[in-house]
């Protein structure tokens, strides 16, 4: 699997690209070792080099950098913290499956919170330049694709799509916000 190939493909065309998915026989290891590590870097590198490098220009004009120590400490901790989300959510996802009626299995739970966060992760490169952070919300799109694909990896029926996507759209938002919260406070 071509890590970049497969970002394209569930961006352009959701639909074959979740048939292909379904298909995919590949432990959550490989897949968190070759697509999650590698697409975790843009918003880690990024929040890097806009926080530490770039900086944000305040009010009164002047520009504010964090520190390269506490700017390098804060993008471990974000590359850390988006490949544990990843996994979290996938478990989240494994668990709240056979309450909405559909199937427990934890790889293609997995595969399904990977590639619903796939745009989000691409988003993270609007985090070179502080103005244009608002651009984060491009990675909402990964909700969309989560609605695509819990049928067909969970087995959850139609009906039940559409409250299975919410619950786990807000499960996904508190866990990324609680690691943006605990980055700020760690690091600044």
């Amino acid at each position: 699997m071509n890590t970049l190939v497969r970002a394209k493909t569930i961006l352009t065309d959701p639909a074959a690209a979740w048939r292909g998915i379904e298909k995919d026989v590949g432990d959550p290891a490989y897949q968190l070792s070759h697509y999650v590590a590698v697409l975790a870097l843009i918003p880690a590198l990024s929040g890097f080099v806009g926080t530490a490098l770039i900086g944000v220009v305040a009010r009164s004009g002047a520009v504010i950098r964090v520190n390269l120590v506490d700017g390098l400490l804060g993008a471990i901790f974000s590359y850390a913290a988006s490949c544990a989300i990843a996994l979290l959510l996938g478990l989240i996802i494994n668990v709240l499956a056979p309450p909405f009626g559909g199937r427990r299995n934890f790889e293609n739970a997995f595969k399904l919170a990977v590639y619903s966060l796939t745009p989000l992760w691409l988003a993270g490169i609007f985090l070179l330049l502080p103005g244009l952070r608002f651009l984060l919300l491009t990675g909402a799109y990964g909700i969309y694709l989560l609605l695509i694909g819990a049928p067909r990896l969970t087995k959850i029926p139609e009906q039940q799509t559409a409250s299975f996507t919410f619950v786990i759209a807000v499960c996904a938002c508190g866990l990324i916000y609680t690691a943006a919260l605990a980055q700020r406070m760690l690091f600044g």
